[in-house]
């Protein structure tokens, strides 16, 4: 049987779709590694493991405001968690971008902690209702964003720069 030569317009338009595929394919991947990542973080968070927290950060890590080191982030950690005591975080999904060189990522959390034992049964519907989640936590929580700027390192996510903000500071409550 003979071989059938492609012709060579019909060869770039394949391989392009192949290359664009797996681009988007492997995007998605990005978002959702980055996404697990931000869960893991959480999950550390609520166990009050700062060392296991700060191995997901890179080693030039920033936080701001106040441009924090890694070692200053480990010493307020050490101090909200102390006076927290055991809590919660509950979050809606974040959003993420990944960008074109795959390279570099952004993140955004809203976030909420609460003390272990406080229960807010409407939490399930964060995603759909954030006026609905305020009146439903009201004073009994700490409201944040998390804003986080992320990279690609040895094939691993990691949080490069963080920018927590307290709710009170977001626009749509002035």
């Amino acid at each position: 049987m003979a071989k059938r030569k492609i012709p060579a317009p019909a060869r770039l338009c394949w391989i392009a779709a192949v290359v664009l595929l797996s681009a988007s394919c492997s995007k998605g991947d990005d978002v959702e590694a980055v996404g697990k990542l931000i869960d893991k973080g959480v999950v550390l968070g609520e166990k009050h493991d700062i060392g296991k927290l700060m191995e997901l950060a890179s080693e030039e890590f920033i936080a701001l405001p106040g441009d924090l080191d890694r070692r200053a982030v480990r010493a307020i950690l050490w101090r909200a968690f102390n006076h927290y005591g055991p809590l919660k975080i509950a979050h809606p999904r974040p959003s993420v971008e990944v960008e074109e060189d795959g390279k570099r990522a952004s993140a955004g959390l809203f976030f909420l902690i609460v003390r272990e034992d406080m229960y807010f049964p409407k939490l399930k519907d964060l995603p759909r209702d954030p006026k609905g989640w305020l009146d439903e936590v009201g004073e009994n929580a700490d409201l944040y964003r998390l804003d986080m700027e992320l990279a690609k390192e040895k094939g691993e996510w990691v949080v490069r720069k963080a920018t927590l903000k307290r709710f009170a500071e977001w626009f749509f409550l002035q």
